[in-house]
């Protein structure tokens, strides 16, 4: 996708709005696609010449914004587009969480956490067991625990040893012909 000048957006849309120009003519002179400079038109428009420029960060809507936007799509007959424009923001966003909104309700418009999940961490759920356990108690759950453990290792133990048997050591060796 190619990126446009800011101060270029302004030139065409005002070149546009200052001279019986069309579209099409403009898009000759310029050699970009008309539709672009329509969709310029149409923004500036309706939203002011802070539009054409170029955006550095990353924006975050609230729900409430969301809200706002799929009331807008469903109360008036605009076309995604249009509603897009209207709300500077991209069509494939309005569709995305109309379809969100139909799907899962309005929780599914409030902001999801980035990233995976972070890991459980074993240790604290150790830490965390009640202080009025007798010393007798977790002791016997210590036992079982190191029971099961013990137990797992013979099961592993005698698996390693059964494979051995069957398939031999698996140092490689010397191939036969």
């Amino acid at each position: 996708m190619v990126k446009y000048n800011p101060e270029l957006k302004a030139q065409i849309v005002h070149e546009y709005l200052s001279t019986t120009q069309s579209t099409n003519d403009l898009s000759k002179k310029y050699h970009i696609g008309k539709n672009q400079i329509a969709r310029w038109i149409h923004r500036y428009r309706l939203n002011g010449p802070d539009t054409l420029k170029r955006r550095r960060h990353k924006r975050n809507f609230t729900a409430d914004f969301k809200l706002n936007v799929i009331n807008y799509y469903q109360t008036h007959e605009d076309s995604t587009t249009e509603v897009a424009a209207r709300f500077d923001i991209l069509p494939s966003q309005v569709s995305a969480w109309h379809l969100r909104f139909e799907r899962e309700g309005i929780t599914a418009l409030n902001s999801q956490p980035k990233g995976r999940p972070p890991k459980v961490n074993h240790s604290k759920k150790q830490r965390r067991q009640p202080a009025h356990q007798s010393e007798l108690d977790r002791l016997k759950e210590e036992l079982a625990k190191k029971s099961q453990e013990l137990y797992e290792t013979k099961m592993e133990r005698d698996i390693l040893k059964k494979s051995l048997t069957l398939f031999g050591p698996s140092k490689p060796g010397r191939k036969r012909k």
